[in-house]
């Protein structure tokens, strides 16, 4: 059914890397989720009613509250989709973060009414009735949030838009607190007991769960968060599979919301190559990540002394070495200055965050093993953190 909305409203529905085709999908999905959540509350408000249900109210209550997450989700798909101004450089993409945010609080808040509703049912039971209009009502509105549940969260992933994905879980979570109050119509007159306040805890627990990973996720990105490690994976690969690249390090990831994302990273090469060659593959680089990936790189060539042999032994020396005192820890921008009386070693250490020594443990231990290889070495080190993840660059 989607699908089939998508491929006659969206025009070249297929281009997905377009903002404009994007905005659209959202704009699609949110009218429908209004649509549908709005022709649910009402015709649970109608069956509530007409059998004096408070459990079903409620229930229609959560579906009024859905409708208000689909038009915040419309809203943020028109700001984010705003081109970049003066003020605002790197574009609105993060709209989308706050829009997620906002429906993680609705989801919260409801979790929490439902919690108080509940416990109010199970000191205060109420009289146990049954009739198939409630069930068949219930049924169908179950049969539609997974509907909605499946489309949010399928396009969700494609368009790596997190207002859509909070609005899966959110539509799961309704089709859960959905299920409670019909199994609890079915099945409490069978028993002679009224389910419903228990269900409605068991119910809210989940909807509270889903709401508050909801804000976590979001206030890692809004943060900024590590980046995905196959992104992570994927830039190193292409890098290193251009010939010429003897090395990378300090490579960082800024995400600025779906499609708006920005990096840079150091690239070794031979001090010896033509700096017009070199540059020219750097140049080519940045293009195939910004094309493959679809992120703007920007690359800071890190010349290296390749032919001096003392300074191949000695970087060898120093990787290898440091590895002994964690096997987490690495080098880069290695040089040798040699002078009449010493020779500094300078390098930057790049230290993991899951490395529990501090630097001047790191650094007494790197100057206690020079000093046994060499005492006329003297070490100058700057250290690292890693700004990816736990992938070695």
């Amino acid at each position: 059914m989607m699908r089939y909305l998508i491929s006659h409203f969206i025009p070249d529905y297929q281009n997905i890397q377009d903002s404009k085709v994007r905005e659209n999908y959202g704009n699609l999905t949110s009218i429908v989720g209004i649509l549908c959540n709005i022709f649910l509350c009402a015709g649970k408000f109608i069956v509530a009613a007409i059998v004096n249900s408070v459990s079903i109210s409620a229930d229609a209550i959560n579906n009024l509250s859905d409708a208000g997450s689909s038009l915040i989700s419309l809203i943020s798909f028109k700001l984010s989709n705003r081109p970049a101004d003066e003020e605002h450089p790197f574009g609105h993409a993060r709209y989308e973060y706050i829009a997620s945010m906002l429906v993680a609080v609705l989801i919260l808040f409801l979790g929490i009414e439902l919690v108080s509703s509940s416990w109010d049912k199970i000191i205060n039971p109420e009289k146990i009735t049954f009739s198939i209009i409630p069930v068949i009502i219930l049924t169908a509105s179950i049969i539609v949030k997974f509907w909605m549940f499946s489309y949010n969260q399928h396009y969700g992933k494609q368009l790596n838009s997190a207002v859509m994905e909070a609005t899966a879980a959110d539509s799961i979570s309704d089709c859960m607190a959905t299920g409670a109050v019909l199994a609890s119509t079915c099945i409490s007159p069978l028993i002679h007991f009224n389910l419903d306040g228990y269900m409605g805890i068991a119910v809210a627990s989940f909807i509270i769960i889903t709401g508050a990973k909801i804000v976590k996720e979001t206030l890692d990105a809004l943060l900024g968060s590590s980046p995905n490690q196959e992104d992570v994976k994927n830039i190193i690969s292409l890098i290193k599979g251009h010939e010429g690249v003897l090395g990378i390090h300090d490579l960082m990831i800024h995400d600025y919301g779906a499609q708006k994302r920005f990096g840079s990273v150091h690239v070794e090469v031979s001090g010896n190559e033509d700096i017009f060659v070199s540059h020219d593959m750097i140049d080519n680089i940045e293009r195939e990540i910004q094309e493959k990936l679809n992120v703007q790189m920007v690359i800071h060539m890190d010349p290296i002394d390749t032919d001096d042999e003392e300074t191949n032994e000695m970087r060898d020396y120093v990787k290898k070495m440091i590895q002994t005192i964690d096997s987490q820890l690495s080098i880069h921008d290695f040089r040798m200055v040699r002078g009449n009386t010493h020779t500094n070693l300078i390098f930057d250490c790049l230290v993991p965050h899951k490395v529990t020594l501090s630097n001047n443990e790191i650094l007494e231990a790197i100057k206690t093993n020079i000093a046994e290889l060499e005492k006329t070495y003297y070490v100058v080190v700057t250290f690292d953190r890693a700004y990816t993840s736990d992938i070695k660059e």
